[in-house]
């Protein structure tokens, strides 16, 4: 681990300021009972012994909640029954949103995904502190996630065809889109923070910024909508896998960095919310970074 030993906060000054709250990460254990793939780079089996790991370092820590960034699994519905008991011993509240490989499933149970992962709406959000925490559903529009005869399917395609037309690094069909709706409900929730004076850290899947071929479909209208909030200090999500950072008016985006990458290397990330600054502890192979506000 690198950087800053945000955990001792006990044995510090008194004069270091507690932060508005702390919290823990983990980006796409994408679990599977299978072989690994070499050319990638990425050991699906491997995911148990790294999540019970990860929840054991979280157990250790004053933490407010978890949260999972998407890709629980690599497919398979039975595949849930394996890894999603791992979370029962964090002593921790937590929080899991889809990615792209939660629906790698049989039709049947597509529509069942976003109860089998605990949550209680695809998009929804919660306060602590007075930091507003949004988990957003970048699935929505996809040629995946939506049941077969889902209306969604045909947006999906339609926005596919003009990205690819257009040339979009991130025409790709293993990406995905929000709808209009969810766009405007998440406007509109950074709008409540901003009323209540809180902060507010949106969470999702896809990355938004810097541009990449792993991008959201509509990345640069919904970074630029988070941007232009004075609420909003963050955006956290997984998906590219050898992660990323950008800033963007101020916000700071931060890719986490894949679980199921590698044969013995962990990823995951403590991330502890000041007045002026978070904090990110990086474990194994994700950053430590002090992400000035």
């Amino acid at each position: 681990m690198s950087g800053h030993p945000f955990h001792d906060v006990s044995k510090m000054p008194s004069q270091q300021s507690s932060p508005l709250l702390r919290f823990g990460l983990i980006a796409d254990p994408q679990y599977a009972p299978i072989e690994p793939n070499t050319r990638l780079n990425r050991h699906y089996a491997q995911s148990l012994g790294k999540l019970e790991a990860a929840i054991a370092r979280f157990n250790g820590e004053d933490l407010d909640f978890v949260v999972t960034l998407g890709d629980v699994i690599d497919r398979d519905w039975e595949n849930f029954d394996r890894i999603l008991p791992l979370y029962d011993t964090l002593r921790h509240a937590h929080h899991i949103l889809p990615g792209n490989h939660d629906f790698a499933v049989a039709s049947d149970r597509l529509a069942d995904v976003h109860a089998r992962l605990g949550m209680p709406a695809p998009y929804h959000d919660f306060a602590v502190n007075g930091v507003r925490l949004i988990l957003t559903d970048g699935n929505e529009i996809s040629l995946f996630a939506p049941p077969l005869d889902d209306p969604r399917r045909v947006e999906a395609a339609e926005r596919l065809a003009l990205l690819t037309a257009a040339g979009a690094a991130n025409a790709q069909m293993w990406n995905a889109g929000m709808s209009v709706a969810q766009v405007a409900w998440l406007a509109e929730r950074l709008k409540l923070a901003e009323e209540a004076g809180e902060r507010a850290i949106v969470f999702g899947h896809y990355p938004l910024h810097p541009s990449s071929d792993h991008n959201l479909w509509g990345a640069e209208e919904v970074s630029a909508l988070i941007a232009a909030s004075p609420s909003a200090i963050g955006y956290f999500c997984g998906h590219n896998h050898v992660g990323n950072y950008g800033l963007l008016n101020g916000t700071h985006f931060v890719n986490i960095k894949g679980m199921v990458d590698t044969f013995d290397e962990n990823a995951f990330a403590i991330v502890a919310v000041h007045a002026d600054r978070i904090e990110i502890t990086g474990f194994g192979r994700e950053k430590s970074r002090v992400l000035a506000l």
